[in-house]
């Protein structure tokens, strides 16, 4: 599954490829890495999104496409839900050196005076 995270995965291709029933391979992978193979393929795109979003200068609908997804719209509500900000503002705050280190601060710390 990681090494096609990028491509459209269905479940029952993947259980094929591991000998197993969907329903069967599904609750294994769960009882296995305690999250479901949807859950462990969201959590690995959106940790390359992240990287990619930091590093490169590609276009949010390209780096979209590129992870599997098929719908911008749908990506950016799933990173926004899951990392608390749209893809554009991730890469604006995390890709200018020495702003990610005041919205990683808390604030109460930020105006403490020595």
């Amino acid at each position: 599954m990681a090494a096609n995270a990028g491509r459209r995965l269905t479940l029952a291709e993947v259980a094929a490829q591991a000998g197993f029933s969907p329903f069967h391979f599904q609750r294994l992978f769960l009882r296995a890495f305690a999250e479901t193979p949807h859950e462990f393929l969201t959590r690995l795109r959106l940790e390359r999104a992240r990287r990619i979003l930091r590093t490169s200068i590609d276009p949010v609908t390209e780096i979209c496409i590129d992870l599997g997804y098929e719908s911008l719209g749908s990506f950016s509500a799933l990173f926004r839900r899951e990392v608390g900000m749209p893809p554009s503002e991730f890469r604006r705050v995390f890709s200018t050196p020495g702003l990610w280190e005041l919205k990683s601060t808390p604030a109460c710390f930020r105006f403490l005076r020595a």
